[in-house]
């Protein structure tokens, strides 16, 4: 019988392992991916800006846009755990 219930116990920890493995991929794999998107897109904002700075709200607003990938990477994650 306490072999069964040492069972159970190591069944249930595995879960919850599992949960926050999935829930930490989904917010670094996010972020790792966002990350690679500002790259090119803040040199290439910094570039226009030079050029023409009346664009500096445009290009802004096209930097901060890949930002809400991570935060739905945030919510997946958050839902695993809950």
């Amino acid at each position: 019988m306490a072999e069964l219930d040492v069972a159970v116990q190591v069944a249930e920890a595995s879960q919850l392992g599992m949960k926050a493995l999935g829930a930490g991929l989904a917010v670094g794999l996010t972020g790792i991916g966002t990350g690679l998107a500002e790259m090119s897109i803040g040199s290439a904002a910094v570039g226009a800006t030079a050029e023409n700075k009346d664009v500096f709200g445009l290009v802004l607003l096209l930097t901060v846009i890949p930002e809400t990938i991570v935060i739905f990477g945030l919510v997946v994650g958050l839902l695993l755990l809950f």
